[in-house]
């Protein structure tokens, strides 16, 4: 018999699948929900360790992407040419620099101060207008193989302010990608990629916090079988959510995003009073 705790776990692991490749914000959801629901929230051990099933969605259904990067950077170990693909491993290795230094500095004012409803209400109806802003200004005429190193660290100074609640790392990359004149699926494919980097490293921390100590499960009184399907559904449901969403921003514009975004800031706001 599954225990509500471990329902609980897997319907937030969904959830997480969904949210984190969709400019809605995950992080605000995994608040969010609990919060609506009534729910005891799991904590930001589980968080952690559902970005670690989207991030296993990344890894494999962008399998080909990083095999080449590794092949790549086999050669540059042994001295060869670069290639164009080279500069696009670089952006991202550049890229993901600033939200690993914002981690290190603001990771428990974060914490403590702004995984918050209100916080998280604000900045979805905050960045959703800039989504909107970018998708309607942005040229969309470059592709993902125009990205430059420059392109890759003012794309990562984007996603270091995804640490926020309710700003979202897809949402806000995306709106950086399309700002710097990205076509709509290359910007969102390299803010998938981008994010991959950070959620290893938070990841490997979160695994080393629980084999090491297990101090914060034990203080959320989180079994394991939560955190295993809590995994297990969000690595299904996110490799599910990529496939969807880049085949939709080959037709379609951001604006249901941008709609859903203020929607559920109202319906949060409405919530508070």
């Amino acid at each position: 018999m599954i225990s509500e705790q471990t329902l609980q776990g897997i319907l937030l692991g969904i959830l997480q699948g969904l949210t984190e490749f969709l400019p809605v914000s995950s992080s605000g959801h995994l608040i969010l929900v609990p919060w609506l629901l009534g729910w005891q929230p799991l904590g930001l051990i589980f968080d952690i360790m559902v970005h670690v099933g989207t991030l296993l969605a990344v890894l494999v259904y962008f399998r080909h992407e990083w095999k080449q990067f590794s092949v790549l950077a086999f050669k540059r170990l042994m001295g060869r040419t670069r290639n164009r693909n080279s500069f696009l491993m670089d952006a991202i290795i550049l890229g993901t620099i600033p939200a690993v230094v914002a981690v290190g500095l603001l990771k428990h004012v974060i914490e403590e101060h702004l995984r918050t409803p209100a916080v998280t209400a604000f900045c979805l109806a905050l960045f959703g207008l800039l989504l909107w802003w970018a998708d309607r200004r942005g040229a969309r005429n470059r592709s993902l193989r125009s990205l430059s190193r420059k392109d890759g660290i003012l794309i990562g100074l984007a996603q270091a302010v995804a640490l926020v609640p309710g700003v979202s790392r897809a949402g806000v990359t995306l709106s950086a990608g399309l700002t710097l004149g990205l076509n709509r699926p290359d910007a969102a494919r390299f803010a998938f990629l981008l994010s991959a980097p950070v959620m290893a490293l938070a990841g490997a921390a979160a695994v080393y916090e629980l084999l090491s100590a297990r101090t914060a499960a034990a203080a959320a009184g989180l079994a394991d079988s939560t955190l295993l399907l809590g995994v297990l559904s969000s690595f299904v449901s996110g490799i599910l959510c990529i496939r969807f969403f880049l085949r939709f921003l080959e037709r379609r514009t951001l604006l249901p995003f941008v709609a859903y975004r203020f929607l559920l800031a109202f319906v949060i706001f409405c919530s508070s009073l």
